[in-house]
């Protein structure tokens, strides 16, 4: 089966590592592609081509001031992957309730020993 490409929506947009750090970058606030460069170590243009994608798909939106561009993110273009995700919550609060409760018991335990 062919991989979707990159640009048919936020989840394989996101799924490149160097684009999770720029939508990380991006959440703090806008920042013009040589902030992005700076942060991330990264050529101008391999920044520039991870943004692209991210524009293509929504994630980013960019904004001209004076001779700058400056991205910002566009969360509502991640609800998806929320959406998504949070198909799963119950499955960590399970777990954390879990967990929660085996430390209780050896709290318990603990307390009963010093006895």
């Amino acid at each position: 089966m062919a991989r979707a490409a990159t640009t048919s929506d936020a989840f394989n947009a996101v799924a490149e590592p160097r684009r999770r750090e720029i939508l990380d970058a991006l959440a703090g606030g806008e920042r013009p592609v040589n902030d992005l460069v700076d942060l991330l170590d990264l050529a101008q243009p391999h920044v520039s081509r991870h943004l692209r994608v991210l524009r293509a798909v929504g994630v980013v939106d960019v904004r001209g001031e004076g001779r700058q561009r400056l991205y910002r993110l566009n969360p509502q273009a991640l609800k998806p992957i929320h959406d998504w995700v949070a198909g799963y919550r119950h499955l960590w609060e399970e777990r954390l309730d879990a967990l929660e409760d085996v430390l209780e018991d050896l709290k318990e335990q603990e307390n009963q020993e010093k006895d």
